[in-house]
């Protein structure tokens, strides 16, 4: 290992990430730009931390500070990665490094460059149908279906929210992770046909094998294509649905419970116990991640101690997203025995060492409400709480709302008459605000504008504060919202629309990214470091 100058990172080539990769040691590979720039070009295990949302996001990413960290961004005048890796060092983390030359280095060294966001996922949903044949049928194999009356059931596998967006005419939102414990009630019949349902192909892949490994009697197929496939077949999608699972009986849930026990044997699944986690939260020479793979509101009513809220569907397809160390140790939780086992079963084919708590009941469940992440102490700033911020508006126009938080959020619902900007665009776009005013900086709870404060107020020369709770403590005191997009300053950097998502894509940008899915199989080959491999269906 390279050595490390005390209070300054060392820099690594390429040999360094390639030879922790193939021998599946613990890394933590982060690009550190926004997500924009992320999915326009990175290596296959590069996790997504944008230098602007690090002291937020760190400490549940990377909770082991002594675990290998490599910074990495575009490459020749961007300092991005030194800067992240400065930032780490400071919050404690020892063993932190610079990839030298970034995205240009990687490629000078022959290295394989992804686009889009989520790939090991996507990747590794092609390799799956590759090498089973997962089955599936065209959207207009589909119409003919809904249109004749057949016995047909469609279970949307993405998280509800994108199944109210668009969705396929009688579709029911089921995530992937509920599809087991689920569909034997959804379809009770053996001869209804089931048909799994994503916006491209990774989700209704992996929901479709899902329920094939665990031999549901009912004939199963993947919509090709998903919403994607739907819309190039020039037929419509619905918006605003709102059929949802139901709840099972306790025979269905044994059963389910059973066959993904079975599956998750098969991948080579490990087991964990009560008695395991404490010894595992003191580890301090492994990474592990806890993940509760059951619905957020089940969640929230109550969930084991130190848990995250990660449903299970969702945990496969952006795995990276919340376990930013390739190599750790996952552990899964949930109450039936069938999401946390389905789960890890994907999950152990993408090569994550992963555990699923045996034992646990509702009375270990004593945690409840959201997940919230640890972060590094606030700065020592001005804050304003909300009934101060909201009648001072009133009272005089001196005051400008700076909202630092997420774009899209943004556009959803602010502050009336605030302004947006990204943290890390403060420097460009800060000096296009109102002029001598005072500055009131806002996000979604108040930490990123705590942590953003001061180097806002070295580019205003002027006094700025930070709303006491954010944008949900607004909200909570019955202020209103606007909506739209006005007043945004900068470039939306922050967030990769994906060709999927939403009704206004153009077919070109639909198909290409179909293209580019198929391709990725041989992209995997060519880069060599992912130990993915797929379970056969049991005879």
């Amino acid at each position: 290992m390279s050595s490390q100058k005390l209070n300054a990172p060392s820099m690594v080539e390429f040999e360094f990430v390639r030879s922790r990769l193939l021998a599946r040691e613990e890394i933590a590979f982060l690009d550190v730009r926004e997500e924009h720039p992320h999915a326009l070009g990175h290596p296959l295990f590069a996790a997504n931390l944008p230098l602007a949302r690090i002291e937020v996001d760190a400490f549940s990413k990377l909770p082991r500070k002594d675990v290998v960290i490599v910074t990495f961004d575009e490459g020749g005048e961007d300092t991005t990665a030194m800067m992240a890796a400065e930032r780490l060092m400071g919050f404690g983390y020892s063993q932190v490094h610079v990839f030298t030359q970034g995205l240009t280095g990687w490629k000078q060294a022959g290295g394989e460059v992804f686009i889009d966001v989520n790939v090991p996922s996507k990747s590794f949903g092609e390799l799956v149908e590759s090498k089973v044949h997962t089955p599936s049928l065209s959207a207009q194999e589909v119409k003919a279906l809904i249109d004749e009356g057949a016995d047909v059931l469609i279970v949307d596998a993405r998280r509800f929210d994108e199944y109210q967006t668009m969705s396929i005419p009688s579709a029911i939102s089921c995530p992937g992770a509920e599809l087991v414990l689920r569909v034997p009630e959804l379809a009770p019949n053996p001869n209804t046909r089931v048909i799994v349902n994503c916006a491209g192909r990774t989700r209704s892949i992996i929901g479709t094998q899902s329920l094939i490994n665990a031999g549901i009697p009912n004939q199963v197929s993947a919509l090709r294509n998903g919403t994607i496939g739907w819309v190039l077949a020039d037929q419509k999608l619905d918006k605003g649905a709102a059929k949802r699972f139901t709840e099972v009986s306790t025979t269905t849930r044994e059963q389910s419970a059973t066959k993904a026990r079975q599956v998750a044997d098969r991948a080579g699944v490990k087991r964990a116990s009560i008695q395991d986690l404490e010894a595992w939260r003191q580890q301090t020479a492994r990474t592990t991640y806890f993940f509760d793979t059951r619905t957020p509101e089940e969640f929230a009513a109550g969930h084991l101690e130190g848990f995250r809220s990660t449903p299970g569907g969702q945990l496969v397809q952006e795995t990276e997203m919340v376990a930013a160390v390739r190599g750790a140790r996952l552990v899964l939780s949930d109450t039936d025995g069938v999401r946390a086992n389905m789960t890890a079963s994907w999950l152990a084919q993408m090569a994550w060492d992963v555990y699923v708590l045996d034992g646990e009941s509702m009375d270990d469940m004593q945690e409840t409400g959201v997940w919230v992440g640890s972060t590094p102490d606030l700065p020592d700033v001005k804050m304003i709480e909300v009934g101060d911020l909201a009648d001072q508006m009133n009272d005089s126009s001196d005051i400008v709302v700076v909202d630092l938080g997420k774009q899209a959020a943004y556009i959803k619902g602010h502050i009336p008459g605030a302004w947006h900007l990204l943290r890390s665009r403060i420097v460009e776009d800060a000096a296009r605000l109102p002029s001598d005013k005072r500055y009131v900086l806002v996000c979604a709870d108040g930490k990123l504008s705590a942590f953003a404060a001061n180097e806002f107020q070295r580019q205003v020369h002027t006094d700025v504060e930070v709303l006491e709770g954010g944008l949900a403590a607004w909200v909570a005191a019955g202020f209103p919202l606007d909506s739209g997009d006005a007043n945004c300053l900068s470039p939306t950097l922050d967030r990769y629309k994906r060709p999927y998502e939403g009704m206004d894509n153009r077919k070109e940008a639909m198909q290409a990214y179909l293209d580019w899915e198929f391709g990725l199989i041989e992209q995997l080959r060519r880069d060599g470091t992912h130990h993915f491999w797929v379970l056969e269906p049991s005879a």
